[in-house]
């Protein structure tokens, strides 16, 4: 099968509620986009977006922008390799970051959560790790050991060395990519890794005593059968993971896979995802797992207690508030959010493009790092939109009292055209009542194309204009 790219996002208002659709969009894990932001002229100052925040509960996120191979799949930003001392220059820049953006915090500020993503985190030594724990306690202020914190890493840097950093500084949760067990799919996947090598990580981070272990898994691979993916499906809960996140494939532009093909639709591709989608989430179901957004299940803790996954970290699945919480992101690809403004650096997918972004990046001063440059405004409707798409995709719905509580509104009331044409696929679950919004399992199926049909006029206009770079 000919995989075809999909556009980078999408581009145009939502089809009649007659009409079909794509299941696959795009995966919505934040409102706006980074392709929605542009440069902000004032450069406002970030003691004045944060001094009238709430600053009890933020989350923290740092991002560690390298990796040691790049995955055919893979559109984040990172880079490949570290060259010289790039990564002791990534770390002087963050430490910077850190200073300028705490002097910019009320001193009561407190983090309730904390996460390291990329790239891929683990690509630090062990002594850079400890460095980067550092400054999110030292400098931010973040009490790691007291508060959910959750690492990714991948199978060639899930080293013992590491995760006993990880492990010692408070690390609660370890999310690991493998995407497939499968060797062949692997490849198919431009994700070259040895099974071995996949075996021996899990068993160190068993080992390392992290309490939540999280495993990413892919599925629409070039060659993949409900047959193979069951058997990564079993291959995984082979380790009793508290978490398995399923991803669907998706090919992009300017990413390994995205360069070697054609653009158009591909009906007979979406209906393989689909179909694989709902094997791997019977399965889990059958399995003893609970779902919890279309992408990601949980195992259920046994006998009294928390849930093993009480300590998630913040994510778009987690149990983070994202709706309101306030987000601080340290790092050349990390975004900040505050009730107004949305903000981050200039963003990328090309690679020349990231590795120019890092380089300027590390030369930033405290004084630099003191304003924001690219961002998006939240104005008019848009926190309405945020809130209602980041809740309702979520497997156990949004209670309208939630909701009304917040903005003195129902959804119905703001969004009557959308929730109509979500009722007229089968995607509402009409057995939920009146007091609560929530998802078929038809509807959590397509999150990926429900999602994008809540983005405003204003988002997809910005994200259409913006130059892929």
């Amino acid at each position: 099968m000919t995989r075809t790219p999909l556009p980078l996002l999408p581009l145009l208002p939502p089809a009649p509620a007659a009409a079909p659709v794509s299941p696959y969009e795009s995966y919505v894990y934040a409102y706006p986009h980074k392709t929605a932001y542009r440069r902000l002229p004032d450069r406002p100052a970030l003691r004045e977006l944060w001094a009238a925040e709430p600053q009890q509960a933020l989350s923290l996120y740092l991002h560690v922008p390298f990796c040691e191979v790049r995955c055919g799949f893979c559109n984040l930003f990172t880079r490949i390799g570290a060259p010289g001392e790039l990564t002791t220059a990534y770390l002087d820049a963050l430490e910077r970051q850190a200073t300028a953006v705490r002097a910019a915090l009320g001193p009561d500020a407190r983090f309730a959560s904390a996460a390291f993503g990329g790239g891929t985190p683990t690509f630090l030594t062990a002594g850079e790790l400890a460095r980067l724990c550092d400054i999110a306690e030292l400098r931010m202020g973040a009490d790691l050991r007291a508060v959910p914190l959750s690492v990714e890493t991948s199978p060639s840097t899930a080293t013992a060395d590491r995760l006993a950093v990880l492990a010692e500084r408070g690390a609660t949760r370890i999310s690991i990519g493998v995407q497939s067990f499968v060797a062949s799919e692997a490849r198919a996947a431009v994700r070259p890794q040895d099974p071995a090598e996949v075996t021996a990580a899990l068993d160190r981070i068993r080992q390392s005593g992290v309490p939540v272990l999280n495993i990413d898994l892919i599925y629409g691979i070039d060659g993949q059968t409900e047959h193979s993916w069951r058997r990564s499906l079993d291959a995984a809960l082979r380790w009793r993971p508290e978490e398995l996140y399923l991803y669907p494939l998706y090919v992009r532009p300017l990413t390994g896979l995205g360069r070697k093909e054609s653009a158009g639709p591909d009906p007979e591709w979406d209906a393989q995802r689909l179909r694989l989608y709902r094997h791997g989430r019977d399965h889990l179901l059958a399995a003893g797992y609970e779902q919890v957004s279309m992408r990601m299940f949980r195992r259920p803790a046994t006998g009294a207690g928390p849930s093993p996954t009480a300590a998630v970290a913040p994510g778009p699945d987690g149990d983070h508030a994202c709706q309101t919480d306030g987000m601080i992101g340290l790092g050349c690809g990390a975004r900040s959010y505050t009730a107004a403004l949305h903000y981050s650096f200039d963003y990328a997918v090309g690679m020349t493009r990231i590795r120019s972004l890092i380089d300027d990046y590390a030369t930033r001063t405290v004084e630099d790092f003191s304003r924001v440059e690219f961002g998006w405004r939240m104005t008019g409707d848009e926190p309405r939109r945020r809130h209602l798409l980041q809740s309702v995709l979520q497997a156990a719905g949004m209670p309208v009292a939630e909701y009304r509580t917040r903005f003195g509104t129902a959804p119905a009331d703001d969004f009557p055209a959308e929730l109509a044409a979500f009722a007229a696929r089968g995607w509402l679950d009409g057995t939920a009542g009146p007091d609560l919004l929530r998802l078929s399992p038809e509807g959590l199926a397509h999150s990926d194309a429900l999602g994008p049909m809540l983005f405003s006029p204003g988002v997809r206009s910005r994200m259409a204009a913006y130059d892929l770079k």
